[in-house]
Formats: structure tokens, sequence, C-alpha cells
């Protein structure tokens, strides 16, 4: 799949991602995703997780830290980010990571997990269909998938996110899919972001938790 750079550049994922994390700092920050965590109570008995999008690893990282007993999956197009996860979490003395690059469209779920999490995951309109069909086949009985990112009003903030329409969400791209999912929160909210140099002042986003019956 191919996304439009904000000069106008075509470039494919991993090269727009790949430009994002090549500097030594972790763009978006080291510290997991704040919805994501404060949720974090709702996996208390969760054995398996799969973060999707994960870029530098900052969620995984989090989770994986919390629970060494946990086994944890990421999966991001950027092999930079991913390297840096490894890095980070080999520091950490963190062995119970596992890390697959791939661009999400090119995704073939081989397993089910009691969570899938993201944070800011820009996916095409025309690709949501296939890719929360993906998730909804990947959650196991009980399971949650939880994800935070940009609402389409979030084209009039500067805090960060895609300038491209078709990159950003509406409520109903939740509320008309996962009809196998109890729909526990669908909020559009205005927060305030602090995630590094990439996302950082008031934002517009829709947060998400959802419930596999």
């Amino acid at each position: 799949m191919q996304i439009y750079h904000s000069e106008g550049l075509i470039m494919t994922q991993q090269e727009f991602w790949n430009k994002k994390f090549s500097k030594e700092e972790f763009f978006y920050g080291d510290y997991a995703n704040e919805f994501l965590i404060s949720n974090k109570n709702l996996l208390k008995n969760a054995k398996s997780l799969l973060f999707l999008g994960e870029g530098e690893g900052r969620n995984a990282i989090e989770f994986a830290k919390n629970d060494t007993s946990l086994l944890v999956d990421a999966i991001d197009a950027s092999d930079i980010g991913l390297n840096k996860l490894k890095v980070q979490a080999k520091k950490l003395n963190l062995n119970n990571i596992y890390t697959t690059c791939l661009d999400l469209n090119n995704w073939v779920p081989q397993k089910k997990y009691d969570g899938i999490l993201s944070s800011y995951l820009h996916m095409h309109e025309q690709d949501r269909d296939l890719l929360f069909d993906k998730i909804e086949v990947s959650l196991e009985k009980n399971a949650y998938f939880m994800i935070e990112v940009f609402s389409k009003k979030q084209i009039n903030y500067t805090s960060g996110g895609p300038k491209d329409l078709s990159l950003l969400y509406e409520k109903d791209d939740f509320l008309k899919r996962f009809n196998s999912c109890e729909k526990i929160k669908i909020d559009e909210e205005i927060i305030m972001l602090n995630e590094g140099n990439g996302h950082k002042g008031e934002a517009c986003v829709i947060r998400v938790i959802l419930k596999k019956k």
C-alpha cells in the first residue's frame, strides 16, 4: 500500500514510517499511550496481547514489563521502529515480546488473543473493512479490542496526525462494524497529547473499547 507524504511524495508504509523513526529518540515518546494504560485492568487475566501498528514499541514494552508471563506480539511496517523496540526490550531484559515487520494490509491472522491494542493506527478508509474483520476473528471470547485514533475533526488541530481525511476516523467506523463485540466505549473526546515530538497539544480523538461476545 502507498500513502502520501506531506510534501507530496508517494511512499510505501515502510518508507514513510522508517523516515519518522530514523532519529535516535522515540518520535512519540517512550511511555505508553495514556488511554491504553488507563484501561489495563481490563486485561489483568490476559495471557496474550497483540499490538497493531506498534511503531517503536512504547505500548508493547509497557504491557510486557508489567507482566513478564504475558505473551506480547507486535506488528508494524517499520523495521527501524521494531528494531528500536527490540533494543529497548533487551535493555529491560524482556523476553516475552515477538515482532513481525509487515504492512497490516498483508497481515494474515494465525491465532487468537486475549487483547488487541493500538494507538493512532492510520489505515485508509477502503482498507478498514478487511483489517477490522481480521481483528474481530483474532479475538478470543471475552477478549478486548482497545484503540485510540484521530477523529476527522483532528484536521483542524496542529497536535499531530495525518492531514488526509481518509486516514482519520468517525465513530461510525466502529459502531457499524464489530457485530460480534459488545461496544463498551466509542467516544469522541478532546484531549491534551504529550507523546514525544509527534503528538503534542490539544487533539480530537476517538477512544474505543470492544469486548468479544
